[in-house]
């Protein structure tokens, strides 16, 4: 658990950071940082999806893509998460407006992707925390350009990865062996696309509700299972 508890603290004091420099920048230098940062998470999601190789995968990934998507609309993932938000920001009385956007973005840029999966299947089976120490200075660096233009909603991401990263070193034993090569690269493709889209909607190009698609990963997991 060493590495997630690193990973949650530098996000912690990344955001804090972040969110004492907000509104000291003037508006331009925040805007070309988010959008430095958006060019950054598009670049990491393509170098993942384009992990794709041969057809059969492209396949998996659309219908992992499909499927997963259809199954976050009926459990109405990205509503709960804005839920989640709202009910974090009455909570603590704050009148940010972009608090719930910061907590979402935030959430879906930390826990997608291969590197806290793999890093915590790592830390929990060989007590080996690298990965997430790596993870922990990107997200705190990140955290902090997020928190400067979003606000304090990007710190309260650190609960949610705790826990995802958390449950996943716990069961990093079991995990493992479901986790085979060709189950990782279906899983970091469809993930890439996830990251790819989070992007997009940063810099404003689309309205993608990620949340929702987030059981693709899942699905992608379950289908390149019963194909390999």
């Amino acid at each position: 658990m060493l590495g997630t508890i690193v990973n949650v603290i530098a996000i912690i004091i990344g955001s804090i950071i972040g969110v004492l420099l907000k509104g000291k920048l003037p508006e331009k230098f925040q805007k070309i940082v988010m959008q430095g940062i958006s060019l950054a998470v598009i670049l990491i999601g393509l170098q993942m999806a384009l992990g794709i190789s041969e057809s059969k995968d492209i396949l998996i990934v659309i219908f992992s893509l499909v499927l997963g998507g259809i199954i976050g609309e009926l459990l109405r993932i990205e509503e709960r998460l804005d839920s989640i938000g709202n009910l974090l920001k009455q909570r603590f009385s704050s009148d940010d407006s972009l608090f719930v956007e910061g907590f979402v973005q935030a959430c879906l840029i930390y826990c997608v992707g291969a590197m806290a999966i793999m890093g915590a299947i790592q830390d929990g089976l060989n007590n080996d925390p690298s990965i997430l120490f790596t993870k922990a200075l990107l997200d705190g660096t990140s955290s902090i350009a997020f928190a400067a233009t979003f606000g304090i909603g990007v710190m309260f991401s650190a609960l949610p990865v705790f826990i995802y990263q958390g449950a996943i070193t716990l069961l990093a034993s079991w995990i493992q062996q479901i986790l085979n090569g060709p189950v990782i690269r279906e899983l970091t493709a469809t993930g890439g696309l996830l990251i790819l889209a989070i992007g997009l909607n940063i810099l404003g190009v689309s309205k993608i509700k990620v949340g929702n698609l987030l059981p693709s990963l899942f699905v992608a997991v379950i289908i390149a299972m019963l194909v390999f």
